[in-house]
């Protein structure tokens, strides 16, 4: 809801604090930078002190520091209140899924974080219509005021929420004795658990490669290469996103029944496959169809991410492993735009998105041939992290 919501407000910001595109488009980049250091940060200190301290922080700091935007009056100010709400956010979006896999049973695991990756999609469509009533009479500040009550609310859901037994026993290990050792060097000292990180890092950078290039480029693509109008192409990006929600809970569902790494692969792959289609068979008469089984595809492999990555690694770096390896994936998010752009200049934009292709069949393919899914049960209690070499 928060990017879609940037997004939104871009033009109303600009014009009022008389940013040039470059200024403009630095926004954008301040949260992500905030989203990167802080989901790293988060995940080393949910395996210090516990992951639902952890979220609640991330959700506290979000809230409060993308309200405050509303009471900016400087780009500097709206800047810096990016950045830190950023942080927050980044947090969240690790921390949070993690504390969901670890308190849902295996069976039914990947429908219930497939559902929750959906509602990522869910908040792009309230963040547009927010956006529709509020910015044309209250402008962007009340856009971003409106940020406060779901933190209150959510804030209110996490008051009385333990930690989940993993972790919990982890804690009590160390307080018996235990060696505490830094997550960081535990995870690299165990050779296996180090290939699992720098598996799911390749695979996070080619996933986030893909879904935001997607993300950046299909309205330009539908405009400037199909020439369809602006008006029709964000009602085709809206069933796009649409689609992708109906997606991701689907295949979260299947993940259950058939199996983690089976459908993470054939998710990948069909993606991959069916991106030249939409590039080189799309004209304005059917890409609304085209764009329809798109968004069915493209988000499908987040709906598996979170519960094959967190299943990957035992619960006394679990928190910091998977936070890592995710944001190292920001370098593909935010190469994809920029490599994309490079190639639509000298080509077309069209040609620029067959790149993605070629990142989801990477992602698919590095960890469904050499990540076993259900390495370890983030509801249960495992051992200590030398265990697993």
């Amino acid at each position: 809801m928060d990017l879609q919501m940037l997004a939104l407000a871009l033009p109303s910001i600009s014009r009022e604090l008389h940013l040039s595109s470059v200024a403009a488009g630095a926004l954008s980049t301040y949260t992500l930078l905030g989203m990167g250091f802080g989901g790293v940060l988060a995940g080393w200190l949910a395996d210090r002190i516990g992951r639902v301290h952890v979220v609640r922080g991330s959700v506290l700091t979000f809230s409060a520091f993308t309200g405050l935007i509303a009471l900016c009056r400087t780009y500097q100010q709206v800047a810096g209140m990016r950045f830190i709400s950023g942080f927050g956010l980044g947090a969240l979006y690790c921390i949070g899924t993690l504390l969901a896999a670890e308190y849902t049973p295996t069976r039914m695991r990947t429908t219930v974080l497939g559902t929750l990756q959906a509602g990522w999609s869910v908040g792009y469509v309230i963040a547009a219509l927010l956006s529709t009533y509020l910015l044309p009479v209250w402008g962007w500040r009340a856009l971003f005021a409106c940020a406060v009550l779901p933190g209150i609310v959510t804030l209110g859901l996490l008051w009385k929420v333990p930690d989940p037994p993993g972790w919990t026993a982890t804690r009590n290990r160390r307080e018996n004795g235990a060696a505490r050792p830094n997550p960081f060097r535990a995870m690299w000292a165990v050779a296996p658990v180090r290939r699992t990180f720098l598996l799911w890092s390749v695979a996070a950078i080619a996933l986030q490669f893909g879904y935001y290039g997607a993300n950046s480029w299909l309205p330009s693509y539908l405009v400037k290469d199909l020439g369809v109008s602006l008006q029709n192409a964000g009602w085709y990006v809206a069933g796009t996103y649409t689609m992708m929600i109906a997606g991701k809970i689907l295949t979260g569902y299947l993940a259950d029944i058939v199996g983690r790494r089976a459908i993470w692969i054939v998710a990948g792959v069909l993606t991959a496959l069916y991106l030249p289609i939409l590039i080189y068979a799309a004209t304005p008469a059917n890409v609304a169809y085209l764009l329809l089984l798109f968004g069915f595809l493209y988000g499908a492999p987040y709906a598996v991410n979170a519960t094959y990555m967190s299943e990957s690694f035992p619960a006394e770096v679990r928190a910091t492993a998977v936070a890592t390896s995710y944001n190292i994936g920001r370098v593909g998010s935010t190469l994809s735009p920029l490599l994309i752009g490079m190639a639509a200049s000298k080509y077309s934009i069209g040609l620029g998105m067959g790149l993605l292709g070629i990142s989801y069949a990477v992602c698919a393919l590095v960890p469904g041939l050499f990540v076993r899914e259900k390495m370890f049960d983030p509801k249960t209690v495992d051992t200590a992290v030398a265990a697993s070499a």
